[in-house]
């Protein structure tokens, strides 16, 4: 992924160090309570980019991190979504289904491929699970290094500048610091209107942890999310389903999308169009039978799994955090952080980067960067702020889609059509001229 561009922007102010003997915080601290220049809630990608960019300009940082397990029991350590749910993961086994695709392809090249070729989940998802446990010891390591203060302790407010972390078997810590920033990203959605959709499906937090095979698979979604998984699940050969309610791949160009989807329906990939579930069951057998509705001719119909994967969006992981006993503010609708250009909250010394903030691309390169310049601004003589337009994104969908500015229909409805040109070329890149892989 390309990194997003930033720009000078407000004018900085000094702030003077704390006095020798002076607690941090307005409030003032309690007996045993621990004090910090920087308190980072969140233990992600913008997170750590920001804990351990103030570090190295010489403040003190804690950060606090903790993963309440997915209603499966799904857990994972340092290192967010994108290290061990989400970019990581996703990509590994992505391209775990595009080997497969070159070596059915290979015979074409003049190599011997013994038939039929077949995939061995359980040696994959080890060998992803470990190296994504790798990349937890190593962000541990590196905040030890920076001496960041790490704690795996459930943070919520106290007051502005304290907060109160609970660890797994109980225990309460308070933390106070003068600079606050909120990175706590966002968890998947369960469609909680749908019976049995919380007792018998999973998404994106327990794919990449699962043992075995999930076998015959519906997604149900049509966002970069769903589709990213239904490409390597149907190229890693397993029967594979995606419902969509309406459009694939929503605010991306839908050319590109209609050629995504085309691709992977060209591939096996099997779509039901139009239509939303209404109810998932087990069956005697083990199996999950998943009623749906069309909506254009109102007919139910029936599909036996054996998983379900909800891909229908995220919240942001804001709820438990007490937000009104530091005044910080959200949007009624999707509970994000409001923020300011200067990823401020509506409490000056208290901030938000990430998937958590509201108008933010949900992206990781973004979260890092914003995380390095906003530490920058606090803790050294910057003025850069992130700058969010012409970000560039990439969907790791079988057929590979990258792009960055407006998208057609955006740029249509800004400037109208009789202001927008449109360029196309169609190609195909050499290697698939002997098979029939695009």
């Amino acid at each position: 992924m390309a990194t997003a561009l930033w720009r000078r922007g407000w004018r900085f102010r000094w702030r003077a160090p704390a006095a020798a003997g002076r607690v941090r915080g307005a409030a003032g601290a309690a007996a045993g309570q621990r004090n910090y220049d920087l308190l980072v809630i969140g233990g992600g990608s913008g997170g750590l980019a920001c804990a351990k960019e103030a570090a190295q300009l010489g403040r003190k940082v804690a950060v606090a991190d903790y993963v309440d397990p997915s209603p499966r029991g799904t857990r994972w350590g340092l290192g967010g979504t994108c290290v061990n749910v989400g970019c990581i993961p996703k990509k590994l086994m992505h391209q775990a289904a595009l080997l497969g695709g070159l070596i059915r392809d290979a015979q074409h090249y003049g190599w011997e491929v013994t038939h039929p070729i077949l995939h061995n989940w359980r040696k994959m998802a080890e060998a992803v699970q470990n190296h994504v446990k790798s990349l937890n010891w190593g962000h541990r390591v590196q905040l030890q290094d920076r001496k960041v203060d790490y704690f795996n302790i459930k943070a919520s407010f106290v007051n502005e500048h304290t907060v109160c972390g609970v660890t797994k078997g109980g225990k309460e810590t308070l933390l106070s610091a003068d600079h606050i920033v909120i990175a706590t990203g966002g968890r998947p959605k369960y469609p909680m209107h749908v019976e049995g959709a919380l007792e018998y499906g999973i998404t994106s937090d327990d794919i990449f942890w699962l043992k075995e095979s999930p076998g015959k698979t519906l997604v149900v979604g049509a966002s970069y999310v769903a589709l990213e998984c239904a490409g390597f699940l149907s190229g890693m050969g397993l029967d594979t389903t995606v419902m969509i309610r309406s459009i694939p791949l929503r605010g991306f160009d839908q050319q590109m999308a209609s050629l995504v989807t085309e691709h992977m329906a060209s591939h096996g990939t099997q779509f039901l169009r139009g239509c939303t579930p209404l109810q998932v069951r087990r069956l005697p057998d083990g199996h999950l039978q998943v009623t749906w509705e069309d909506r254009a001719s109102g007919r139910q119909d029936t599909g036996t799994f054996d998983t379900v994967l909800w891909a229908v969006g995220r919240a942001p992981e804001t709820r438990s955090l007490n937000l009104e006993k530091a005044g910080v503010n959200t949007n009624p609708d999707n509970q994000k952080i409001v923020v300011d250009a200067r990823e401020a909250t509506s409490v000056p010394h208290i901030y938000a980067i990430g998937d958590v903030a509201e108008g933010r691309p949900e992206l990781t390169p973004t979260a890092i960067m914003a995380g390095k310049l906003l530490a920058q601004r606090l803790f050294g003589q910057s003025l850069d702020l992130m700058e969010y337009d012409n970000v560039p994104t990439t969907v790791f969908t079988p057929l590979e889609y990258g792009c960055v500015g407006l998208s057609e229909e955006e740029a249509v409805a800004r400037h109208g059509q009789e202001h927008v040109e449109v360029w196309e070329i169609f190609t195909s890149p050499c290697f698939s001229w002997l098979s029939s892989n695009l």
